[in-house]
């Protein structure tokens, strides 16, 4: 009788929100077709897969795709260097969003504040492959503005994109100029559910505006900054293609090689799809496990966690 009320309940339910189920299906089909279905062709990592011979057909070899990853005397080097770079990414480039909001939060003048906004904002809509071109004109040793102003203080001109240790500073600094402002919104965001009645009571009390900041903005929005530091953790060991790609030369490779080129070289160029596959699914399983790992202690620390 119960299993027919509720029945009869979701009828009615669905029948009068209809129109909202229906918005939902494109959404739902796109998850299935381009997240969901490509899972299915992860079996490929234990496969020696031939595109002739299908996912199937394909003889099926277990571990071994992985035991060549890690016996291979790349792994080291690509998970050194993908490990450094997210590493020294999260030191200086997590803080960055935090400090730009606070600061746009405590400014009074509504037209700058938008002006400032916008010109934060605006980097991150230029393409990563616009972005690099600007980064080889600018650090050019022969025409670029740096070399240019170091050769009119005396200096010799330095081939910074061709530098191993001058490229994950680039890559850093570069990733934080365009993505500093965009991710600066979450924090904004967060910060207008912070009682106004607090930075009053802290005035009259005679607190300045760095103690407020630090008393009453930060911990306001200390679960957010929490949350955002468990999602970046989860991508601890992915560094994106695109730009690693476009960065990389004859001369830092040594650095600039991560396991997001690793795979397209091994992949794409060179055709093994199986020991490709292998070493992405290596990625997003430690990727996994370490917010896993993150998640668990956030909860145990600060009571803060995704689930």
């Amino acid at each position: 009788m119960e299993k027919i009320r509720r029945r009869e309940k979701f009828k009615k339910e669905f029948l009068n929100t209809k129109s909202l189920y229906f918005f939902v299906i494109p959404g739902l089909i796109y998850y299935l077709i381009f997240k969901y279905w490509p899972i299915y062709g992860s079996q490929i990592a234990f496969r020696d897969y031939s595109p002739y011979l299908g996912f199937i057909k394909s003889p099926w070899v277990g571990l071994a795709n992985f035991r060549r990853f890690f016996e291979s005397p790349d792994f080291w080097l690509i998970l050194k260097n993908t490990l450094w770079i997210n590493m020294v990414n999260l030191i200086l480039g997590f803080p960055f969003p935090i400090i730009l909001a606070l600061l746009l939060n405590q400014l009074k003048n509504r037209h700058f504040k938008k002006f400032v906004q916008t010109v934060t904002y605006a980097p991150y809509f230029i393409s990563t492959v616009v972005l690099v071109g600007m980064l080889y004109t600018m650090l050019s040793p022969y025409s670029g503005v740096v070399n240019t102003i170091i050769k009119l203080l005396g200096g010799q001109p330095i081939h910074f994109m061709g530098k191993p240790r001058a490229y994950v500073m680039i890559y850093v600094l570069s990733g934080i100029w365009q993505t500093c402002g965009w991710s600066a919104i979450v924090y904004i965001a967060a910060l207008t559910s912070v009682s106004p009645d607090l930075h009053e009571s802290a005035i009259v009390d005679g607190a300045n505006r760095l103690q407020r900041i630090l008393h009453i903005d930060i911990p306001g929005i200390m679960p957010t900054i929490i949350t955002m530091l468990i999602l970046t953790a989860g991508q601890l060991i992915t560094v994106g293609f695109e730009k690693a790609y476009l960065m990389q030369n004859s001369m830092n490779m040594g650095v600039s090689e991560v396991i997001s080129t690793y795979t397209y070289k091994r992949g794409l160029v060179d055709g093994d799809f199986s020991y490709a596959s292998a070493v992405e699914m290596f990625q997003s399983a430690i990727n996994f496990l370490i917010l896993l790992a993150v998640n668990k202690i956030s909860k145990r620390i600060s009571d803060t966690s995704l689930w």
